[in-house]
């Protein structure tokens, strides 16, 4: 039986979005699973791991924030090709002894504390990888969270931004972590702004707006990446 890509999601408004609709597109099985609800495999049992977002922070001393981290140091360990966003970057860079601290401001929307769109730039690093193969060095994106990350010597800084510095993280030949969200369709957005209290606390209007502005190129980029790191972790051929 072939391995399914396994995706874990830590609460259930933050689903794949266009993950799941590339997922899809090249015929790639997956499972979607909810960390506080249901058991899973051991790593080798799948062949890559996608840790999405979520309220929580990885300092949680919670069962359920303790066995992801466990199954997250598990997956490294076995050079699993791994991808964490958000939530999930913050895991990863716990697990291999980074930190997780507040951020100097916290990241919310499309808009910076300056009311400019937020944008990450690649380093050099980050030029070189082929993560970012057909994708450009600036790119806009959607921020949802207040704690950032700090890293080791063993990581590689491969985007960086003007207010949360750390923005995508190396971890190994095939695993990388997004603290920023490239996964955005209208429906996710649209149950977002609905539920997640510092989206509802925010300019809605304001975010839709500036969605709909961007969302051509938001997730042409989007779904560059994703492909991207499928076509690394040895699992698609473009």
């Amino acid at each position: 039986m072939d391995k399914d890509i396994l995706i874990l999601r830590n609460i259930p408004r933050e689903s794949p979005g266009i993950i799941e609709d590339v997922l899809k597109e090249f015929n790639l099985t997956y499972q979607i699973i909810d960390f506080d609800h249901t058991t899973y495999q051991q790593v080798e049992n799948y062949k890559a791991l996608i840790v999405l977002g979520g309220p929580e922070s990885a300092n949680d001393q919670s069962q359920k924030m303790l066995r992801e981290l466990d199954f997250i140091r598990k997956a490294i360990q076995y050079d699993l090709p791994c991808l964490g966003i958000c939530l999930g970057l913050q895991a990863f860079v716990k697990t291999l002894d980074g930190k997780v601290v507040k951020c100097p401001a916290k990241e919310v929307g499309f808009r910076d504390p300056n009311n400019q769109l937020y944008k990450v730039k690649l380093t050099p690093e980050g030029r070189a990888d082929k993560l970012f193969n057909n994708l450009p060095d600036v790119l806009t994106v959607f921020q949802l969270h207040g704690e950032t990350v700090q890293i080791t010597t063993k990581m590689k800084l491969l985007a960086t931004s003007d207010f949360c510095k750390n923005q995508i993280i190396k971890f190994g030949i095939k695993a990388y972590g997004i603290q920023f969200h490239f996964e955005l369709t209208e429906a996710l957005l649209e149950s977002w702004v609905n539920e997640d209290n510092d989206l509802k606390t925010s300019n809605i209007e304001q975010i839709l707006s500036d969605f709909k502005s961007i969302k051509t190129d938001y997730q042409k980029n989007g779904r560059q990446l994703f492909i991207n790191f499928l076509i690394i972790s040895g699992l698609v051929n473009c």
